[in-house]
């Protein structure tokens, strides 16, 4: 290469004018806000799942139809000791229409609570689905 060439500059205003340290720092904010709110969301979803946990959850395991108005389920139930609460099921006809809902106690002693159950329906169930349980 000679001596009298000189590699072509670039504009100084052309790719704006803050510097390299400017553009660092803002990047390290925005990276550290994103990263604040990211785990204000971690903690706020774990101790959702927690206090949930903690409460009264429940499920149908099985079911069967002993008659067109009757159905027999088995519902567990996990929770805290000293929990009451509710659990409330229902039950859909074949076409799909509600035939049956009840809530069912459970009882504040222990922490699981078993039991079979039986639905009344007005017309053959196809389907025992747990709505919700509630501590009272």
């Amino acid at each position: 290469m000679s001596a009298g060439i000189r590699p072509p500059q670039l504009p100084e205003d052309r790719y704006g004018r803050r510097g390299d340290r400017e553009s660092d720092r803002r990047l390290k904010v925005v990276g550290a806000g994103c990263g604040v709110l990211m785990l204000g969301l971690i903690v706020w979803l774990g101790g959702s799942y927690l206090i949930r946990e903690t409460k009264i959850n429940g499920a149908v395991p099985t079911f069967q139809a002993l008659s067109d108005t009757e159905l027999q389920l088995h519902l567990a139930v996990r929770k805290s000791d000293g929990t009451a609460g509710s659990c409330t099921v229902r039950s859909q006809g074949e076409d799909g229409a509600v035939v049956g809902v009840a809530d069912f106690p459970v009882p504040a002693e222990g922490s699981e609570y078993d039991a079979v159950v039986s639905l009344r329906t007005t017309a053959r169930g196809t389907t025992a689905e747990l709505l919700d349980c509630t501590p009272r």
